[in-house]
């Protein structure tokens, strides 16, 4: 057996490139192909009880308060058997995880994130930055995974 290296051709090169920017693209697809189901599922769970008589008292309640303050965590608790049953069967909230925001995957964060900055939506005063400032302490983020949150926003703005 020799010990020099094959030597390949641009062709051979070339094939082994074609071959990998396929795989690539079908590993995307299928993230994709689960990102598209997640939207279709997303809290579905809203819709009916458990959740929903407790969601239509205080939908109103919380797009009239500040994310994260006194009053939004005392509707949080509040609303705890909603919560407890809307966290139990949606895996895009880290209380759905023993270990939070560290025992999710990749498409539990960007649903997570896409959900946070839907929410702002419902705020009167919502802030998307100032979610992700508060959703660090309350999550225990480090600042890389921060960081990387605070590096999406652009994406899900309007161009």
């Amino acid at each position: 057996m020799s010990d020099e290296k094959k030597v390949m051709t641009a062709d051979e090169t070339n094939n082994q490139t074609r071959a990998h920017i396929i795989m690539v693209r079908n590993f995307l697809n299928l993230m994709v192909i689960k990102l598209l189901r997640r939207g279709e599922l997303h809290d579905q769970t809203k819709l009916e009880q458990p959740e929903l008589d407790i969601f239509t008292e205080f939908t109103p309640k919380l797009a009239g308060s500040t994310y994260g303050s006194d009053e939004y965590e005392g509707f949080r608790a509040a609303m705890k058997p909603a919560l407890d049953h809307h966290y139990a069967k949606n895996r895009h909230h880290p209380e759905h995880f023993k270990d939070g925001i560290n025992d999710m995957n990749l498409l539990d964060l960007i649903e997570m994130f896409c959900d946070w900055k839907a929410a702002t939506l419902r705020h009167n005063d919502g802030n998307i930055k100032k979610s992700i400032e508060t959703n660090q302490k309350r999550f225990g983020m480090d600042h890389q995974m921060t960081q990387i949150f605070l590096n999406s926003i652009e994406l899900l703005e309007d161009d």
